[in-house]
């Protein structure tokens, strides 16, 4: 999620659990200690494919947190001790503003490596979008309520409120989830269409529309489902361009994509280099990670030295208004062809640094504008 999401929500746990006791400070302690996992963002692991896939690595394990918990609460027992309560609340309070940092980036579609440093996939339950205004909005109230009326008595309720209604919104989102995937599902059988894999999310900014891929051999299919539809959704099949992948053979980059993204991947033939795009990320057309790992040389195929990241397609302020006015009307086309397009077309490609890589914290931007599509 975005930083300010996670900086609210850290301080409402901090404030709910010490706040009588450290008062206004429980919500800046908690909103510093909310945003330290993805400080991870400040290291380079040497090429844009590495940076985005250690990215929610070790910072985000919750053995690595954890620990982390234990020593901070033996540290601050030691040597800043506090009679109003004991290790076991301290350590309880860290714990949480911690681990609903990465259990809530867990939600959203980035990825989250929440058993480093087990090999496993990350945990992708993407039913989240990065900024999701219904769910931040509680918890900011409730800090600023804190910080205006202390916390003790109103001000200490506004964070138990805030947390309950806000836990309460992932779950409808989970319920939203399932509802996009079984009207698909339901749609993929009557069509006879047997699907390799599904994968869906929230579509920016809300949790009222959703976008479901389905892969399917050479090609994709991408369906939005919305809550108020009353029609079953319809399957706009694209091109995955899998065949190129076999040119990428040997290529680490590739391999650790594969892995990362459970093989949501398409592949693209530009201007003489082989471009792979996370499919997951973003809105269709609007992909935040698109990498360029081979070229094309005298007539062959080489994989690049160094990765390439391309800029992504920015999203125009039009396509938002047409997925708002999707949600309530499921005749409102959205030409998903045409966005899609989009990414067959070259831009020049960034530099494999950390300062070209769009910073992923929460699974977008940290330290940039949120920009439509990195979800």
């Amino acid at each position: 999620m975005d930083s300010l999401t996670q900086a609210v929500l850290g301080a409402s746990v901090q404030g709910a659990l010490l706040g009588r006791w450290q008062g206004r400070k429980a919500l800046l302690y908690g909103a510093l200690l909310g945003t330290l996992p993805d400080l991870d963002v400040l290291i380079d692991y040497g090429d844009a494919v590495a940076n985005m896939t250690h990215h929610r690595g070790f910072s985000h394990s919750l053995f690595v947190l954890s620990g982390l918990s234990l020593l901070l609460a033996w540290l601050l027992r030691r040597f800043r001790p506090h009679p109003g309560y004991g290790g076991g609340r301290l350590f309880l309070a860290l714990w949480l503003v911690l681990v609903t940092h990465v259990l809530l980036d867990s939600l959203t579609s980035y990825g989250t490596q929440l058993l480093w440093p087990l090999a496993t996939p990350p945990v992708v339950w993407s039913s989240v979008f990065i900024i999701d205004p219904l769910y931040t909005l509680p918890l900011l109230g409730a800090v600023l309520a804190g910080a205006l009326y202390r916390l003790h008595g109103r001000g200490l309720r506004w964070q138990y409120w805030a947390l309950g209604l806000s836990s309460l919104y992932l779950g409808l989102t989970l319920a939203g989830k399932q509802m996009a995937e079984s009207r698909v599902t339901a749609e993929l059988q009557r069509q006879g269409i047997r699907a390799e894999a599904l994968f869906s999310t929230p579509t920016p900014f809300n949790s009222l529309l959703w976008r479901v891929l389905v892969r399917d051999g050479e090609d994709y299919h991408e369906a939005l489902v919305g809550w108020l539809d009353r029609r079953p959704p319809e399957l706009v099949r694209l091109p995955r361009g899998s065949a190129l992948a076999a040119r990428l053979e040997g290529s680490p980059q590739h391999a650790r994509l594969r892995w990362f993204t459970d093989d949501w991947l398409r592949y693209d033939e530009l201007d003489g280099k082989l471009v792979v795009t996370d499919l997951r990320l973003g809105m269709t057309g609007a992909h935040p990670f698109r990498f360029a790992l081979a070229a094309q040389h005298d007539g062959r195929w080489q994989l690049l030295p160094e990765t390439e990241q391309l800029p992504m397609n920015r999203g125009r302020l039009e396509h938002l208004g047409l997925l708002w006015r999707r949600i309530w009307q499921q005749d409102a086309r959205i030409p998903l062809e045409d966005w899609a397009r989009q990414l067959q077309h070259w831009q020049a490609p960034l530099t494999a640094s950390p300062a070209a890589l769009p910073s992923p914290a929460a699974g977008g931007t940290a330290g940039a504008p949120p920009r439509l599509g990195e979800g």
